[in-house]
């Protein structure tokens, strides 16, 4: 399991300065095991999504909705700005 802390960095940064960090947190939380089908779907559509992002945040993001403690601690990071 390869975490991607620096990437989270950048993903919270724009998300707290759109002011939706405590929606996506939520919205993680939330989720449990509907992540997982969120996971499947960025894989499936990573040629399509390579437009918009980085291959390598595409793959952390698969990653990190694939494990449920990584999602876990991402909303946590999200909140609180440190990682667990």
């Amino acid at each position: 399991m390869d975490v991607n802390h620096h990437i989270w960095h950048i993903w919270a940064s724009n998300l707290h300065q759109w002011g939706v960090h405590e929606l996506a947190a939520t919205l993680l939380e939330a989720a449990g095991p509907l992540s997982t089908i969120g996971a499947q779907v960025v894989y499936l559509s990573q040629p399509l999504l390579s437009v918009f992002l980085p291959s390598e945040q595409l793959s952390a993001l698969a990653d990190m909705l694939d494990d449920t403690t990584q999602t876990r601690a991402f909303a946590i990071y999200l909140r609180e700005g440190r990682v667990v």
